[in-house]
């Protein structure tokens, strides 16, 4: 039985255009847009009808860097499938991107199902999956070849934590060459792990235990010069480079002087690495221990730089690396070794909040929100134009977002599965009011009433973003 629905008087926003108008959905999709107040919006009949005056109405945000269930260090990310889709839909998400997981020794197919097994039926909102290589080998290389026809078309390599994800030059290269022969697109964790864990070991021995330890030695050097030689291997290889969670102002330019040249080079920044910095890692007592991370969060002068990226086009994604671990029993890990704590910090409920508090501050346009976080990672990732934007024939993923209520961010009021807040105490204006994935409600006016299992696998093409 055919269902409709009637967005009506909103501020439709998406990443080319901003209109007054009204967005008809039937059966999960998009059907029609028309301005509000004209003879075609006002022939439309629906089954319900949502009232979105002085609203904006926006794509359901896609976040496609995500680790649900992760295990690391020891423990595992504390968010499931189930409550941090449930957290992604509270803060208008509505398609996140994971990793599946490749251990040293097994096939990617093995990885693969682990992870399929984890998510499905578990999901309130639409998923789909990258696949981390940790074992690049002549068995793994033609497998990525068959994910690529499945719809898992990204594969994400490790210059960072020897004897777990690392992965050398040779084997980055080897896989950078197969993506260029399949479409996949090789996404990159830049830092020079080798050196890194020499720094470390030389810091532990001068007692240096502290969790803002952790941000001293992963330097901005090592981030800088890992993404060069990773630009470097991309281009001997001819494949494109997507360099996630950039941090510093260094790769930056790394990344600039790419693109200046016409590279497909692609960069990825973090809420926390724009809003949060070393004076967070420096909290007395443990509390640095809530913003370990990696790559690690930098001086606040690097933040300038990060934004002046993403206003320009040599960063193109703000996602999140929601990795959450509790303080109590998961941070505590690294009490008296910076080197055991976790690395990951929540953020899959605050990202479109804190980006439109930007938009408020006048760093981006509202159509640059839209675009970083909605549309460009659909395109970047081979979602486009299904998920990341409001068009006739895109799901109905759609946001009725509040621009004028103010929200204070804390752990009393989120719903992610940990027990801090990385932005404790922090005010921002806007904030999700009704939240449709596939047409279906969510969220309605501030209640969940998603359930698990709507949220379904998402295949995706291969990247939509190359020159």
């Amino acid at each position: 039985m055919s269902t409709r629905t009637l967005i009506r008087g909103g501020l439709v926003v998406t990443a080319a255009d901003e209109l007054h108008a009204d967005v008809l959905i039937e059966d999960g999709r998009i059907a029609a847009l028309a301005a509000h107040g004209s003879d075609a919006a006002a022939r439309w009949t629906a089954d319900r009808t949502i009232d979105a005056t002085d609203r904006y109405v926006i794509p359901g945000g896609v976040d496609a860097h995500t680790h649900m269930e992760l295990p690391f260090g020891g423990t595992s990310a504390s968010d499931t499938f189930e409550t941090g889709t449930r957290a992604a839909a509270w803060g208008g998400t509505t398609t996140i991107v994971d990793f599946a997981v490749q251990s040293v020794g097994r096939s990617l197919r093995e990885g693969l199902d682990t992870w399929y097994a984890k998510a499905d039926g578990k999901c309130a909102v639409d998923y789909g999956f990258h696949m981390i290589l940790s074992d690049v080998n002549e068995h793994t290389l033609g497998e990525m070849d068959k994910l690529v026809e499945e719809g898992i078309s990204s594969f994400k390599l490790f210059m960072a934590y020897p004897g777990v994800f690392y992965s050398d030059d040779g084997r980055i290269l080897r896989a950078m060459q197969r993506s260029a022969h399949n479409g996949g697109l090789i996404m990159m964790h830049a830092e020079n792990g080798i050196a890194i864990d020499v720094l470390v070991e030389q810091a532990l021995a001068r007692g240096e235990t502290d969790p803002r330890y952790h941000g001293e030695v992963r330097k901005v050097l090592l981030e800088a010069e890992a993404t060069h030689r990773a630009i470097q291997l991309a281009r001997v290889a001819g494949a494109p480079l997507y360099v996630v969670h950039v941090s510093a102002e260094e790769a930056v330019r790394e990344l600039a002087a790419a693109r200046d040249m016409g590279l497909n080079v692609f960069g990825e920044t973090c809420p926390q690495y724009l809003f949060l910095s070393t004076d967070n890692l420096a909290e007395p007592g443990f509390e640095g221990a809530k913003y370990v991370c990696s790559t690690p969060l930098r001086p606040r002068e690097h933040q300038e730089a990060l934004w002046r990226g993403l206003r320009t086009n040599d960063l193109q994604v703000v996602s999140t690396d929601h990795c959450p671990f509790c303080f109590k029993g998961q941070k505590e890990l690294g009490r008296g070794d910076f080197s055991k704590i976790p690395n990951g910090l929540p953020g899959v409920e605050n990202r479109m909040d804190l980006l439109h508090q930007a938009v408020v501050e006048g760093r981006i346009s509202r159509r640059r929100w839209i675009e970083i976080a909605c549309a460009t990672p659909a395109r970047m990732f081979g979602l486009y134009p299904q998920k990341g934007t409001i068009a006739p024939g895109a799901d109905a993923d759609v946001v009725i977002y509040d621009p004028h209520v103010r929200q204070t961010l804390s752990a009393a009021t989120h719903h992610m599965n940990v027990d801090y807040s990385a932005y404790e105490g922090k005010t921002v204006t806007g904030q999700v009011e009704t939240v449709l994935s596939r047409g279906e409600p969510v969220i309605e006016q501030r209640t969940f009433t998603g359930r698990a299992g709507h949220g379904v696998f998402t295949p995706r093409s291969t990247c939509q973003y190359l020159n």
